[in-house]
């Protein structure tokens, strides 16, 4: 009659739901009698692991909680090497002159040039900016905001003008001279609090446009060779354009509206 337990008889014997032993009273719960089957189960549970994305980049230990994943190589990368030139992307193609957009420029300067009086204004224009950046630098290196553990002889100052319908209408910032207009976006964007879905597929991105030519400039030039250009540079000290641009569009046609 009943089950026993240690001398212990019971009339109505208890049946584990884990392990189907039969058990008294005393010893019914699973934690009681140490079922196995609970074990096994708790054995099996490991700790929650959060996954995470490792940077291909050569000698990256970098993580991101989230995929960046370069739509070229389709390889994933941190933050800081998202960008075909700072990984050194192997679908990376050597510079050169994309044929539709520069005649598209082309065509957007010789339009603005009606004759050869509006051509010596110009020339003149760019000297007056050259002459412009030179006494604004000092009054940049004052107040400008940046990476303070750049040298002072790799660091590069503009004054920013935000993209139209931002509170604040320009800031003063610096940047490496040796780093990418791509990631001079990045950066400026988080200085001054702004949007920057450039990794996405979106209609707009977010683009760095020179102030005389309207041109929005190339991601994967960097500073050092646009401060160099012939035709149209940039200047340490002079103003820059941040601003939201159509995939399609190369550059801003009104740029004097972002000074006024």
């Amino acid at each position: 009659m009943g089950n026993v337990c240690r001398g212990l008889r019971n009339f109505l014997p208890f049946v584990c739901d884990g392990c189907s032993g039969v058990f008294c009273l005393q010893h019914r719960s699973q934690d009681a009698h140490g079922c196995s089957k609970v074990n096994i189960r708790n054995n099996s549970v490991k700790p929650d692991q959060h996954k995470s994305y490792p940077c291909s980049y050569k000698g990256c230990n970098g993580k991101e909680l989230l995929p960046v994943l370069c739509p070229y190589c389709e390889k994933h990368f941190c933050l800081r090497h998202r960008h075909q030139s700072d990984h050194e992307c192997e679908k990376l193609d050597t510079p050169r002159p994309r044929m539709a957009a520069t005649q598209q420029l082309v065509k957007h300067i010789i339009d603005s040039t009606k004759n050869e009086e509006a051509k010596s204004k110009k020339r003149k224009g760019v000297k007056n900016s050259e002459t412009a950046a030179k006494v604004a630098l000092m009054k940049l290196k004052m107040h400008a905001c940046g990476d303070k553990s750049l040298p002072q002889t790799e660091r590069i100052y503009f004054q920013v003008f935000l993209p139209k319908g931002n509170k604040e209408k320009s800031k003063p910032m610096f940047f490496c001279s040796k780093w990418s207009i791509g990631k001079v976006v990045d950066f400026a964007a988080s200085l001054a609090s702004l949007k920057n879905d450039n990794n996405k597929s979106t209609s707009q991105k977010l683009r760095l446009c020179h102030t005389a030519s309207g041109e929005a400039l190339p991601f994967e030039h960097t500073l050092e060779t646009r401060l160099s250009d012939k035709d149209y540079p940039l200047y340490n000290g002079g103003n820059i354009i941040l601003e939201y641009l159509d995939n399609d569009v190369l550059f801003i046609e009104d740029t004097e509206s972002y000074f006024s």
